[in-house]
């Protein structure tokens, strides 16, 4: 009996010992895969931007011809709300700058020595966007409606300004970082048509058209 009794703990004693080398010839089940959450684009936001503008302006009338080129630093704050939809975000966003472009050129009637001047005084723009997100890379096309002051100074150095409506559309780039922060490059073709500078400070009813194309930064914060 005594013997049968050993014979049997023997036994145990040597399933137990192999049992661990047994499981580890098992396939094991590989780890649970968890993808990370992609970035989301929705939401509020604010900013601020800067850039710069180059843009042609012709003045004409029956006596009049003069085509200042206004140059200058724009400088505003920007607002804006993101929809995002799988890989696509559709956005609002309404800006305003304070802008530095002028320029004058000396032509003929109201442009006359010693020039016409054109100066831009500010620039607000409200665009769509429609973005293709890349995570956190988001390029973008835009366009949307335009207001401007443009401000007409002839020859005899008297001056008006006019707001103008106009249109605009562009592209850019956008890069989030840092939780809520992210950072822009845009491009924007500005129109405004054309304001008229009235005989009582041109001398004739003169048209001044306004053109730009602007390059801008920015850095917006999303709530």
């Amino acid at each position: 009996m005594t013997r049968k009794v050993l014979l049997a703990i023997v036994g145990l004693l040597g399933v137990t010992m192999a049992a661990p080398s047994f499981a580890a010839d098992l396939p094991r089940k590989a780890p649970a895969y968890y993808p990370a959450p992609y970035f989301s684009w929705s939401g509020f936001y604010v900013g601020i931007n800067g850039g710069y503008g180059w843009a042609t302006s012709d003045w004409s009338s029956a006596v009049t011809t003069g085509s200042p080129k206004p140059k200058g630093a724009v400088l505003g704050g920007t607002l804006g709300y993101n929809l995002q939809t799988g890989v696509w975000v559709w956005g609002l966003e309404a800006d305003l700058d304070y802008s530095w472009m002028k320029a004058t050129d000396v032509g003929t009637g109201a442009c006359a020595a010693p020039g016409c001047e054109t100066k831009n005084t500010y620039l607000a723009t409200g665009r769509g966007r429609i973005g293709y997100s890349f995570d956190r890379w988001l390029p973008y096309i835009t366009g949307g409606a335009a207001l401007g002051g443009v401000k007409m100074t002839p020859a005899s150095g008297v001056s008006t300004t006019k707001d103008k409506f106009g249109w605009t559309i562009g592209g850019g780039v956008e890069y989030a970082f840092g939780g809520a922060w992210s950072v822009k490059a845009e491009y924007l073709y500005v129109d405004l048509g054309k304001a008229t500078c009235g005989g009582g400070t041109c001398g004739i009813d003169t048209d001044v058209k306004f053109k730009d194309n602007l390059v801008r930064a920015g850095l917006n914060y999303r709530f």
